[in-house]
């Protein structure tokens, strides 16, 4: 078995053991940490995503980003474009459904698409990550390919995970792409 996958497996494994107060504890420390973040501050458009597989829940900080009149959007995997995701704007009333991996996504609406260049900060979620930035996500590539660019969007992207899931050293692959911000409920870890 290869690192990356034997490295996923173990982290996940570690994510799914929290127990559901620990996960509500973290969600609700990782909102009040970023509600002070000068970045989500200033942000008016933001992508997040709905957690799955015990990823770290949003939902308190989604509810945070409603009452400050802040958009949120949420990825739908591309139709056409294999292996890319679009962001679409989510509110209370998105009618959503299931993608093939079985994650929740909102309907697809060619008028609530936000293009990269619009967004403002895009969160990503990940299985690993290390002190250097680099992050092991699913495997898919699907956010390494979205934020290939990123520079050139003007937007910020910045990863989000439990405590639990830094680890001494993720093996990267050339593809990978580092970011410049992983925060945690209880650490933020700058790399630019």
């Amino acid at each position: 078995m290869s690192l990356r996958v034997e490295l996923r497996k173990k982290v996940r494994k570690r994510r799914q053991q929290l127990s559901s107060t620990q996960q509500l504890t973290a969600s609700e420390q990782l909102a009040e940490r970023l509600s002070e973040h000068p970045k989500f501050q200033q942000a008016s458009k933001i992508a997040l995503y709905l957690a799955n597989d015990a990823e770290l829940s949003l939902t308190p900080l989604i509810q945070w980003c409603w009452q400050q009149q802040k958009h949120v959007y949420l990825p739908v995997l591309h139709p056409f474009s294999l292996g890319n995701l679009l962001f679409l704007e989510y509110k209370k009333s998105t009618p959503m459904k299931k993608n093939v991996f079985g994650i929740l996504e909102p309907k697809l609406d060619v008028t609530k698409v936000c293009p990269l260049e619009q967004l403002d900060i895009i969160c990503t979620p990940l299985v690993a990550f290390d002190e250097t930035g680099a992050r092991l996500g699913m495997g898919g590539g699907f956010y390494d390919r979205t934020l290939a660019n990123w520079q050139q969007h003007n937007l910020y992207p910045i990863g989000l995970a439990h405590d639990c899931q830094l680890v001494d050293r993720v093996p990267t692959q050339s593809w990978d792409v580092p970011l410049p911000e992983i925060i945690t409920p209880a650490q933020s870890f700058s790399f630019i």
